[in-house]
């Protein structure tokens, strides 16, 4: 999308982390921002902020709101008329979701979510209620 963008993350819990060097989810995030930044500036010959807010964070502890973030992700690119079903938007996970092919995204768990793939799609063509999404997510 032109003017944003949505990640859905599961952050780890910090047992899970084998790594010796423990760093905040949110401090992983505004290095990649500020990365992203100076290579775009460095690449546009630009200076200064790219972003006009900072990134917002949102705990979804339920699995039905998880289900519908999921899906409002996926149909944000429809909602906002850049395409016409999901599967259309390439920047999406949709596809990695639906699809076979070798992915990082934990496919198992999201259609263990929906209850499968079928229950998967069939929740992705109905209506989602916008408004009581964005309104749960701060938008």
């Amino acid at each position: 999308m032109k003017n944003h963008f949505h990640f859905l993350v599961r952050i780890k819990e910090v047992e899970e982390i084998t790594s010796a060097k423990k760093v905040l989810p949110s401090q992983t995030f505004s290095n990649l921002f500020n990365a992203y930044t100076k290579a775009y500036n460095k690449w546009h010959n630009r200076h200064g902020s790219l972003f006009e807010r900072t990134f917002r964070r949102k705990q979804i502890n339920y699995d039905n709101y998880f289900q519908n973030v999921i899906a409002y992700i996926h149909n944000n690119p429809v909602h906002h008329r850049i395409c016409e079903h999901p599967l259309e938007y390439p920047w999406s996970s949709y596809l990695s979701c639906v699809s076979g092919k070798p992915t990082k995204l934990q496919r198992e768990k999201v259609m263990e979510l929906f209850n499968g793939l079928e229950n998967f799609k069939s929740i992705h063509t109905e209506k989602v209620d916008s408004f009581a999404i964005e309104s749960f997510l701060g938008i």
